[in-house]
């Protein structure tokens, strides 16, 4: 089941987010993310809207929304290639099409993956925050 995100599914929230930012950006530092964790807490989840996939009564993965920016669509490693990302980008896209995201470049696996769901790469850029090449992309 996708259902709205309520303020006491953060902490179960922070730590997928966390988990699977570390396992997907190994070419960042860990300690990057971790620093970021009460920023996630404090700004970026109160700002977006955010929706969770629960199945046996466990979190499995989130997404957020900015507007039409799919701003965060994170899974549990442990539930990874289970189809809960195609789940709920699916149900992002029903919310709000297009939409746009931002992906790093050497997170080929993500960028694999939105490219497999017909988004398409439309600019290439630096993140100034991490240095990183990204790619801007957009569904169709």
């Amino acid at each position: 089941m996708i259902r709205d995100y309520h303020s006491d599914d953060c902490d179960e929230v922070l730590r997928i987010w966390l988990a699977a930012s570390i396992e997907a950006h190994n070419f960042i530092d860990a300690a990057y993310w971790e620093a970021r964790v009460e920023d996630m807490r404090t700004v970026y989840l109160p700002a977006a809207e955010s929706r969770v996939l629960v199945r046996d009564g466990r979190i499995q993965g989130f997404y957020s929304l900015c507007e039409n920016v799919l701003a965060a669509l994170f899974v549990d490693p442990v539930f990874q290639g289970q189809g809960v990302g195609s789940a709920l980008l699916d149900d992002a896209l029903q919310h709000r099409a297009p939409l746009s995201l931002a992906v790093y470049k050497s997170n080929t696996k993500s960028a694999r993956f939105y490219r497999s769901r017909g988004f398409l790469v439309v600019q290439e850029q630096g993140d100034p925050q991490t240095g990183q090449d990204e790619y801007l992309m957009r569904s169709s």
